[in-house]
């Protein structure tokens, strides 16, 4: 995606953050913030889903800066499967000529030109089939994928990857299994995403997952107080969200606050923590 950072806009913007900041490991900031002894500009850097460029081109950027890196792992998406939103952008990115037409999957025919207008595409699409149930967004993406997209790179880790990650002093989280919007689930499945996902990690990891992260991410919107309790239930020992703002001692630790940092420009960024933490819960 254009608007995406790449690896130098990356590398810049985890050396200003080592320069200005206080980066800490999750497990330190959680411990330092209960103690009310967090440092000031105090920061954690995650990253969701499990993408490979989280250790081939983010670790060893923030490793080079001291910044320590927490990954939150979606677990049925390793060893080769694709997400539905990757589907999407890979089908916009490829589709030939000046048209994408999804008349027979019922989403009519979209007019394709520059870069420009098809990220706004990608857009669009991911905003209107985020919330579609998750049986029918599966089927409607790799039907799409299928026509214009066959021969999709695989952008996810492996469980080879996610050990080496481990190895390499990279946190690991939970994330789900399929990153479904939890608060479009039913209880049963919801409770068994969370449980089965941390178990499956566990189990690959030879060790216990101490922080979750909610797909998505909007309280609310994408989970409620009821997935709360199941993450705190199943010993996690923090999980968070994309509610804009900072953390606090009195913020909720299974509702922690995070935020997307990737402006253009350093006064940009600075702003937006301004604001942020206007929005602190």
């Amino acid at each position: 995606m254009p608007d995406e950072p790449d690896a130098q806009r990356f590398a810049d913007i985890m050396e200003w953050l080592s320069s200005w900041f206080k980066p800490l490991s999750l497990s330190e900031g959680i411990e330092l913030l209960r103690a009310g002894t967090l440092p000031p500009r105090a920061l954690c850097v995650t990253f969701d889903d499990g993408y490979a460029d989280n250790l081939l081109v983010a670790a060893p950027i923030c490793r080079r800066f001291g910044v320590p890196v927490t990954v939150f792992v979606a677990s049925g998406y390793l060893d080769g499967r694709v997400m539905w939103n990757d589907r999407i952008i890979e089908s916009v990115r490829g589709a030939p000529g000046d048209h994408l037409d999804l008349t027979e999957l019922g989403y009519g025919r979209y007019k394709l030109g520059d870069s420009t207008q098809r990220v706004a595409l990608i857009g669009e699409l991911l905003r209107r089939w985020k919330y579609l149930p998750f049986e029918e967004r599966e089927e409607l993406t790799l039907e799409m994928a299928a026509r214009y997209a066959p021969a999709i790179n695989n952008p996810m880790l492996s469980r080879a990857q996610v050990r080496q990650l481990r190895g390499a002093g990279v946190e690991i989280g939970g994330h789900t299994v399929t990153h479904p919007i939890l608060a479009r689930t039913d209880t049963a499945t919801a409770a068994r995403e969370i449980a089965d996902n941390k178990d499956d990690l566990e189990g690959l990891l030879g060790g216990r997952l101490r922080f979750f992260a909610y797909p998505n991410g909007l309280p609310h919107t994408d989970f409620t107080l009821d997935h709360v309790e199941m993450v705190r239930r199943v010993g996690y020992q923090a999980a968070f969200s994309t509610h804009a703002g900072v953390s606090s001692s009195g913020t909720d630790r299974f509702q922690m606050p995070r935020f997307t940092p990737w402006d253009k420009t350093s006064l940009r960024f600075s702003l937006r923590l301004i604001l942020n933490m206007r929005n602190s819960v």
